[in-house]
């Protein structure tokens, strides 16, 4: 799907504008290009086009993905953590170190969004819109919560399943020894150690006083790295 727009360009050649819709090969999703071109129209000469100056993430029915303010992120943060008896330290945390909270970001290894879910985990967890940060904090949510069921509450294997796979770790049978998810690991457990009390403490006031059974499931988690850099989990 083209559209072109001519300009006067020097030399005799004319410069012209074309915007293409195509499909991401990585993501699946619509991505629309426009590209400037030139054409010698004395000669004949084929025009070559130019780099593409621009290019933005298009949705099929070309609409652009929700934004959120960072306080609507904070309070999807809440449910999703509520809902899934998850810190909401612990979802920060995976969302500070996969994406720095962009929830237009896409990896090299086509990971989407606020939490870096690859598409395949989108579809398996129900998430229809990755950019889409709620519905995206969602997903990760309970992909997390699956895993530490899957793991037995095993926070280093969890979240080295959700940096590596699930694969990575049975065929390991434990961390797997790659440097990224071994780093990955750090990563996350310090900025659990960081995760400010007053800020929590804010967010909560805010908030109608949980029941004794929430409060009972949704636990706090402080992340422990040893002297040889092992890390551990400690729940409060």
């Amino acid at each position: 799907m083209a559209a072109w727009a001519s300009s006067p360009a020097p030399s005799g050649a004319a410069q012209r504008m074309v915007s293409v819709v195509s499909t991401d090969r990585r993501t699946g999703k619509l991505v629309r290009n426009v590209v400037m071109t030139t054409r010698r129209e004395a000669t004949g000469q084929a025009a070559r086009p130019a780099p593409a100056v621009r290019a933005t993430p298009a949705s099929a029915a070309g609409k652009s993905a929700p934004v959120m303010s960072p306080a609507a992120i904070a309070d999807a943060v809440e449910r999703a953590a509520l809902e899934h008896s998850l810190p909401p330290q612990l979802i920060h945390s995976v969302i500070k170190v996969e994406s720095n909270y962009d929830p237009a970001a896409v990896s090299p290894k086509g990971a989407l969004g606020l939490m870096q879910l690859i598409p395949a985990t989108a579809h398996r967890f129900g998430v229809s819109d990755v950019f889409d940060p709620a519905a995206n904090i969602e997903g990760g949510a309970r992909y997390l919560r699956y895993l530490l069921d899957l793991y037995g509450n095993d926070y280093p294997l969890a979240l080295a399943a959700y940096n590596a796979g699930e694969g990575a770790v049975a065929k390991y049978g434990t961390v797997p020894p790659y440097p990224e998810t071994q780093n990955y690991l750090k990563l996350v457990a310090r900025q659990l150690r960081e995760a400010p009390p007053a800020a929590a403490q804010q967010t909560q006031a805010a908030k109608p006083a949980p029941t004794v059974a929430q409060a009972e499931e949704t636990t706090h988690v402080r992340a422990i790295v040893g002297d040889d850099g092992s890390l551990r989990y400690v729940s409060q």
